[in-house]
């Protein structure tokens, strides 16, 4: 489903020269699965999803959504995909049908399939009592069920989820996460990015761990447990990242990417 092959995205920074956000960065998320995106703030894992959802262009490698390039078939790829994050925001005088609605129709869904389908959704999401209010009326927990609706209405077979539980409480965190198991049972490809170790545990099949722009590891938990000897996956990632800067630090050279564990 999205199949990311030495990925890098360079900035012409004015103090320090060329700044690598991305370097060669390569893996795979298959369908009927969460893959997790595991890294610190700053480790380039929101660079990467805006180049998966192409609001950003790579400056080498590629990404494929579905078996379409984000660069040469873009907007093929914006209908492939649902994007969700605590930053979505929804509109003030728009109640939670229309707003589901109106991204319907921007995706082209005609009009008898998609009520049907929005009658599914927010069956599914038990949303029927925020049906009629307004977006300025709506709690956090009332937004984020909308943005996860939003991003199902036209049916894509991958899911984006950036550090959407980010400020949400623990009751709706929940409640999205249960959210997202069943959308692996659909049979879709979640994309799950998150600082949050024990998110990771409890929801993905496998995982990358990313830092400063280097993919440090990707495999199953179990994968990485028995290669690392380290049950604990905060350990785990927090000796992974520790041993990478010391390493770099060591050599006197910036920070380059460690091939992947598989």
């Amino acid at each position: 489903m999205i199949h990311v092959r030495e990925l890098t995205k360079s900035y012409e920074d004015w103090a320090r020269g060329i700044f690598h956000a991305l370097e060669n960065v390569s893996f795979e998320a298959r369908e009927g699965e969460i893959f997790g995106l595991l890294g610190p703030n700053g480790a380039g894992k929101t660079t990467l999803l805006r180049i998966l959802s192409t609001v950003l262009r790579p400056t080498r490698g590629t990404v494929r959504v579905n078996g379409y390039d984000v660069v040469t078939e873009p907007s093929a790829v914006r209908h492939q995909i649902g994007f969700v994050s605590t930053n979505t925001a929804v509109y003030d005088r728009m109640s939670a049908w229309e707003m589901v609605e109106y991204f319907g129709r921007l995706y082209g869904v005609p009009r008898d399939p998609l009520r049907d389908r929005m009658e599914s959704i927010f069956a599914r999401l038990k949303m029927e009592e925020i049906r009629d209010v307004l977006g300025c009326k709506m709690s956090t927990g009332m937004k984020q069920k909308v943005s996860i609706a939003r991003a199902l209405v036209h049916d894509p077979p991958v899911l984006v989820f950036d550090e959407a539980t980010s400020g949400l409480d623990v009751l709706v965190a929940r409640a999205l996460l249960q959210s997202i198991r069943e959308l692996r049972e659909h049979g879709k490809c979640i994309l799950f990015s998150t600082h949050i170790m024990r998110e990771a545990e409890r929801l993905c099949d496998r995982v990358a761990i990313i830092h400063r722009g280097h993919l440090l590891c990707e495999g199953s938990l179990d994968e990485l447990r028995e290669l690392h000897d380290e049950p604990d996956l905060e350990e785990l990632f927090f000796r992974l990242i520790t041993d990478h800067d010391e390493r770099m630090e060591r050599v006197g050279a910036p920070c380059r990417a460690v091939p992947a564990s598989r």
